[in-house]
Order: C-alpha cells, then structure tokens, then sequence
C-alpha cells in the first residue's frame, strides 16, 4: 500500500527515528492482513506480533494501546489512502467548475460511481477492515470507528456534497435543501449497494451485475433528485 499522502506517515517520519519507522511500517502492514481476515476481535496480540515477526513485547513498545492503537492505526493509514483515491476521482469526474451538460450528466455520475466501485479492488485489505468494523461495532472502540470515520467516509462525503452542490447552483440537480442527503443516497444507491451485494469485496460481482446496479443506481437518483424530471425549482 502507497503511504504517500497518509497523514499518519508523514506524522511519523517526523516524530519516529527511520529505523524505528520502519518496524512500526512492518507491523502495520502485517496486522493490515491479519485483522482483514480475523477481524478485531478475533486477532490476538500474539497473532498480530508473530505475524509481523516481532514479539509480543516489541509490539507494545511501538504501540503501547496494545490491540486497539494497532488496528487504529491500521484503519487510519488505509482510509487515508482510499479516501485521497476517492477524491482525486471525484476531482476529474465532478468539475463545479466546468459543470456537464444536462444530456451528460447522468453518464458522468455512472462514471463516479463505476470509479468509487472500482476502488473495492484496489483496495481489499482496506474493505476486508470496514467489512468487519460493520460486523463487529460493538466491539470495535469508540474511537477507532470515529477515527475511520474522519479519516475517510467523513471528509469523503463532505466533498460529495459540495460537489452536488455545485450542480445544483448550475440547475442540473434539484437537491430540495439537503445536501448532504442527497449525497448519502447516491452512495447508498451506487457504491454502498455493491459493497454489500459483493460482502465488501469478498465474492464480487459479476460485471454486468455490478454496471445494472450502477446505472439503476444513479436512475433512481436521479428521478429524485434530477432538477429536471422532478420539475426543478
């Protein structure tokens, strides 16, 4: 995994000698695919230390919040990289400033959410963490979902929203004064429903399932939320 733009990386390479770093970075991605396939509250701290090759003590020295600080961390460096994927194709697909004609409209939303879809495969040791944080929110911390949470969906759905803004001060959405609504449900409707459909990644689907739940997706997004087919404003 590319920790160019993660935050938590470039905290660390501030604060952490290099040779220090570099074990953490080991032990971080080792117990990235040890929680992705035991999940939180399977994983042990001597699963995670041995299957970074370290032991059970050196992994507390480098995170002394034991289980939870790891996987916090993991979640955290994971939604830092999809969430900066997701916005760099939010980017090129959603210009505010050059917005599409209405006739391409709809063809540029099947397009963002073909590229947010996309990212479940790009990505599955992070979908394989969201997965079981789903599953298992009564027993993951508080403060890990609320870290996954602003680390990515957070800042993810703002930008949505203001992107749909932007439509809508264009006349090409008709967003009945709620935003941040409307964007959930283009995400609900596109790519949350193939997550779920495809278990987050684990079995996937098939490519004309997932391009019919797409398009019938940004459809019915658009029939309530299109300026012109609910009769704008």
């Amino acid at each position: 995994m590319s920790s160019t733009n993660d935050a938590w990386m470039e905290r660390a390479r501030r604060e952490v000698p290099p040779r220090k770093l570099e074990k953490q970075l080991a032990m971080v991605r080792a117990a990235c695919a040890t929680f992705g396939r035991e999940g939180y509250a399977r994983a042990s701290v001597d699963a995670l230390a041995a299957a970074a090759g370290v032991s059970t003590r050196t992994l507390y020295n480098h995170f002394p919040g034991g289980k939870a600080q790891l996987f916090q961390t993991v979640v955290t460096w994971t939604s830092n990289q999809v969430r900066d994927a997701q916005l760099a194709r939010l980017n090129a697909l959603v210009d505010p400033g050059r917005p599409p004609h209405p006739d391409a409209l709809e063809r540029d939303l099947v397009a963002l959410a073909r590229a947010f879809t996309d990212l479940i495969a790009e990505y599955p040791d992070h979908f394989a963490l969201v997965r079981h944080i789903s599953a298992e929110a009564d027993h993951v911390p508080a403060e890990v979902r609320e870290a996954w949470q602003e680390a990515g969906p957070g800042p993810v759905a703002a930008a949505l929203t203001a992107a749909f803004a932007a439509l809508a001060d264009g006349g090409l959405l008709d967003l009945h004064d709620d935003a941040p609504l409307a964007s959930g449900h283009f995400l609900a409707l596109t790519s949350a429903t193939v997550l779920q459909r495809s278990h987050y990644g684990v079995l996937p689907l098939a490519e004309t399932e997932t391009d019919r739940l797409l398009r019938g997706g940004v459809a019915a997004f658009l029939r309530a939320y299109g300026y012109r087919r609910t009769g704008g404003r």
